[in-house]
């Protein structure tokens, strides 16, 4: 049995370590399109804000293809699929052949449509190159400019302040994170960066940059001009599924993948931030590239390559940050707009420093939003994950005191 694995990230490492675990003799492939060892993504932010040296990145030794007995093709971008005759085209022109595949290649920063982005100093947030390149060029920057207020963008912009340079974050939405917060916590989460020494500028979007060799200036939409010598752009990600063939590979935002993630074409399986799958919050398909999702996904995945029938429950998107002295807590579907049958209740404030938001929808809890207190977040996420009914009024959840065992 011949596994070949698209893409050497967290989900593509853990397929590839469960694959072995039960198969001593699988041929398995790894193709990945850097030659850097596999390597923690959330952690290059800390490598920006000089917390962590780069060094620190990778999660496995150099030595993890031979321990496991893996062929890496490192340095190449798969280029295509040739479902028919089970081949991976790479960018070079070369084929690998395989028995069952997994796309795992994770997703690419979102492009921005901007003029002078050749221009240097310009950096998206994604890779180790990058965050190597950005700390190559701190000795040089004194003024920078952060685009999106989404998570990459607070990082970006937390670890050039850390690092001494002022810091413009210019948002086309309203307030930051509005992909994970409603505008009540997100006008706390505003308030809290403009405390603490942030520049903050909502509703702007860039036209382009200026200058001669490398970036003297962000353009905005209006004209104006914002000095600058250092440009991150954190407008999120994209799943990378440009190779695939979309009529052969059912393909919408990412590959779409049943509950045993594998994909509409026979033997070809889907993990990690490129795969679209059952959402538990929300009850349909979603992509929700999280690492931890990643890595369990992977190892589903890695099962079911090696013959073991293993079900995915469904994915659920949260994340817990610290927005400087605040903690961030969202699970779940927190701000479903424009939809029907949804019932909200919060409570708190800008005024208190703590704020809790629930969403609720046919008396289940399917989403949650927690600021300042944030120790009951897991009780909170468990009833989202199991479908717990809710079997009291939903007012008493937003107590600090409110447990689990109330439920019962």
């Amino acid at each position: 049995m011949k596994h070949v694995i698209i893409g050497n990230g967290i989900a593509g490492v853990s397929a590839a370590e469960v694959i072995r675990e039960l198969d001593a003799t699988a041929a398995i492939t790894m193709i990945g399109d850097e030659t850097f060892p596999p390597y923690s993504r959330p952690m290059i932010s800390y490598v920006l804000e000089g917390s962590q040296s780069h060094a620190k990145l990778p999660i496995r030794s150099a030595d993890f293809y031979n321990e496991l007995g893996i062929e890496p093709i490192l340095g190449q971008r798969a280029a295509g699929i040739e479902v028919e005759s089970c081949q991976v085209v790479l960018a070079n022109g070369a084929t690998v052949p395989y028995d069952r595949l997994l796309i795992a290649t994770g997703a690419d920063p979102r492009p921005i449509k901007a003029d002078g982005l050749g221009l240097k100093n310009i950096f998206y947030m994604r890779t180790q190159a990058h965050a190597a390149a950005q700390v190559a060029a701190l000795d040089n920057a004194r003024k920078a400019v952060v685009l999106g207020g989404g998570l990459v963008g607070f990082k970006a912009a937390y670890g050039l302040l850390k690092r001494g340079l002022a810091v413009t974050m210019l948002i086309t939405s309203g307030y930051p994170l509005a992909m994970q917060v409603d505008l009540v916590a997100g006008q706390m989460i505003l308030a809290e960066m403009v405390r603490h020494g942030l520049t903050v500028e909502v509703g702007v979007t860039v036209q382009g940059f200026a200058g001669s060799k490398r970036v003297e200036a962000v353009v905005t939409d209006t004209g104006r001009l914002l000095d600058c010598d250092l440009v991150i752009i954190g407008k999120g990600v994209l799943p990378c599924r440009d190779f695939i063939p979309k009529d052969r590979v059912e393909v919408d935002l990412g590959v779409v993948v049943d509950e045993y993630l594998q994909t509409s074409a026979a033997n070809i399986y889907a993990a990690g931030d490129v795969a679209e799958l059952h959402d538990l919050a929300r009850d349909c398909r979603w992509v929700n590239a999280l690492w931890p999702e990643a890595a369990n996904q992977g190892r589903v995945a890695g099962y079911n390559m090696a013959g073991i029938r293993l079900a995915y429950p469904g994915s659920l998107s949260r994340n817990v940050m610290r927005v400087f002295d605040l903690d961030v807590l969202t699970v779940g579907n927190t701000d479903p707009r424009d939809e029907d049958g949804f019932v909200t209740v919060s409570t708190g404030g800008q005024a208190n420093r703590f704020y809790r938001r629930l969403v609720i929808k046919e008396d289940r809890l399917v989403g949650a939003v927690l600021i300042g207190d944030i120790e009951q977040g897991g009780v909170l996420r468990a009833l989202i994950e199991n479908r717990t009914p809710l079997r009291l009024p939903a007012e008493r959840l937003l107590r600090p005191g409110f447990n689990f065992g109330q439920l019962l």
